[in-house]
């Protein structure tokens, strides 16, 4: 699996404002709420969910937040780049500015993890990383992850 499969394009946000990590979720759920059509409550709650299992920051300024969420109908995905980086539990203790929102059907539990490693191989390239940081515009944060996508296909 890909990112073009299910990355929102037209979602990616550089420099999003968000004081802490409960306002930045609320957020994302909210954007992601007016672009999937689904009531932002019950993302934020699945969400939630899934945070208090154990953060999903992932180490290098990266986090995921995800998870399953009912009338979803395909896996969906929008990122952000944060203006400045939030404390946010990740397992390296450092403050996150990279993030992933991945949303998946409740079905779908194999397509879900595959989602995951997708970004997951995206944000384990440190030059990928330090590309995003520096990219100004939602395009060219877009061409980088199109190209860190392909990159990982070859």
């Amino acid at each position: 699996m890909h990112l073009n499969e299910f990355l929102d394009f037209e979602a990616i946000k550089p420099g999003l404002s968000a004081g802490n990590k409960r306002a930045l979720l609320q957020q994302l759920c909210n954007f992601a709420a007016q672009r999937l059509g689904l009531e932002s409550s019950a993302i934020l709650e699945t969400v939630g969910e899934r945070e208090k299992l154990g953060p999903t920051g992932f180490g290098d300024g990266v986090a995921i937040p995800h998870g399953k969420v009912e009338g979803l109908s395909r896996i969906y995905c929008l990122f952000v780049r944060l203006s400045e980086p939030i404390r946010y539990k990740a397992v390296d203790g450092r403050p996150v500015d990279l993030v992933f929102l991945l949303l998946s059907p409740p079905e779908a539990g194999v397509e879900h993890l595959k989602a995951l490693a997708a970004i997951s191989r995206v944000v384990r390239h440190a030059p990928t990383l330090e590309k995003m940081r520096g990219a100004r515009s939602r395009d060219a944060l877009a061409a980088v992850l199109m190209g860190a996508d392909e990159r990982d296909a070859a």
